[in-house]
């Protein structure tokens, strides 16, 4: 096996609670979001885009569709024979087996994957954030400082930023200080939670840190705080574009949202930076002699035979004929059957909302209606 300048390990194991029923079946990254994609596809197409082909991806909650959905990673162009993606689940040893304690514990449990690529420098994704980033871009600036750890970071409303864990750095993005959720913070620069290590710091730092029995292995919470403590050399990476964590019902409503009107903050077509899916391929979607669509992206596969406006329709859904859908999200295969009345809606995947039933508001003071995958929601049941 070829030395790898830098490979990429992707924690995708979040079991995503505060997505409630859309996650009850499925790891957060596997969750479908926009009409044909699932949520890893953002990370993964990153790396494509950003010419690293090897991949590890460390599974845990729920893993079995995402196992699934990764193949052979040709969807990504990430099937080399001297790469590709590897599915890394937690497993047994001599001394037992035990699901991955934290962010920094899941890397460790792999230690052995990235010992055997060898690479010289390792790049720490999540699995569950929608953004398009050039992590080249991000490797140069690691090598121009002669950093031993880069951390991407954004700018954030003051006011959101302590929500965050918050980076103050020098004229020359040299890190001063990290702060995990300050009350008062001194700076607005959030980390993203995307890393650029080198290697032998990353090993020796986390073989030390596997042993500490007061660490909770957590990467923002214990080994960036102790490799600054040591006088480590970490600088930031600032990016600007667009960033999303859809970890709450509300941010993955909004989010989907977002992707809908003339010009949509995130360009889920740009064919220079394309984000690429495994989603099987379907027959074009099909708007009936009475069906509408407005402001809606609609994936292949689609039937439409009612009104749907501002929304985003998956592969394979179904909108029947006298039904009205607005501000709302179907997952592929969600059915609305016909005379129903959908707002602000989520529907799960191949879940099904029976003639003429009312479900959800317009309100936006009210929550988003959240429907699981495979539920049902008949008269008085909503």
């Amino acid at each position: 096996m070829s030395k790898k300048e830098c490979i990429a390990m992707l924690l995708a194991g979040g079991q995503g609670s505060r997505l409630g029923a859309l996650t009850k079946d499925v790891a957060k990254p596997a969750v479908s979001f926009g009409s044909k994609y699932r949520i890893i596809d953002f990370a993964l197409s990153n790396c494509a885009n950003s010419n690293i082909n090897t991949v590890g991806v460390l599974t845990q909650y729920r893993p079995y569709l995402l196992h699934s959905y990764l193949g052979t990673s040709a969807a990504w162009n990430l099937d080399e024979t001297d790469g590709g993606v590897s599915i890394l689940p937690p497993y047994a040893t001599q001394t037992g087996g035990n699901w991955y304690a934290g962010t920094a514990d899941a890397v460790t449990q792999n230690l052995g994957f990235i010992e055997l690529n060898d690479p010289e420098y390792v790049l720490i994704l999540s699995g569950d954030q929608l953004y398009s980033m050039d992590y080249q871009a991000m490797l140069d600036n690691h090598k121009r400082h002669n950093a031993e750890l880069t951390i991407a970071v954004m700018p954030v409303p003051w006011e959101e930023a302590s929500r965050f864990g918050i980076i103050t750095q020098d004229d020359d993005e040299k890190i001063e200080k990290f702060t995990e959720k300050p009350n008062k913070p001194d700076s607005n620069l959030a980390s993203m939670g995307i890393y650029i290590f080198n290697t032998k710091l990353l090993v020796d730092t986390l073989k030390e840190d596997a042993i500490d029995q007061t660490s909770e292995h957590d990467f923002g919470k214990d080994i960036i705080p102790k490799l600054l403590n040591d006088g480590r050399r970490l600088y930031t990476y600032e990016y600007n574009g667009f960033w999303r964590d859809v970890g709450t019902i509300s941010s993955y409503h909004e989010t989907s949202m977002d992707l809908l009107g003339t010009t949509p903050e995130f360009d889920l077509l740009n064919t220079k930076k394309p984000i690429m899916s495994n989603a099987s391929t379907r027959p074009p979607a099909y708007v009936g002699p009475n069906g509408s669509l407005e402001d809606c992206l609609v994936g292949n596969g689609a039937n439409v035979f009612g009104k749907v406006t501002h929304s985003i329709i998956s592969t394979d859904a179904y909108v029947g004929e006298r039904a009205v859908v607005e501000d709302s999200v179907l997952l592929p295969g969600a059915t609305v059957k016909a005379g129903a009345h959908i707002a602000r809606a989520i529907l799960g995947e191949n879940s099904v909302v029976e003639e003429d039933v009312v479900l959800g508001s317009v309100d936006q003071t009210r929550d988003t209606a959240v429907i699981g995958n495979n539920v049902v929601v008949g008269k008085g049941e909503e």
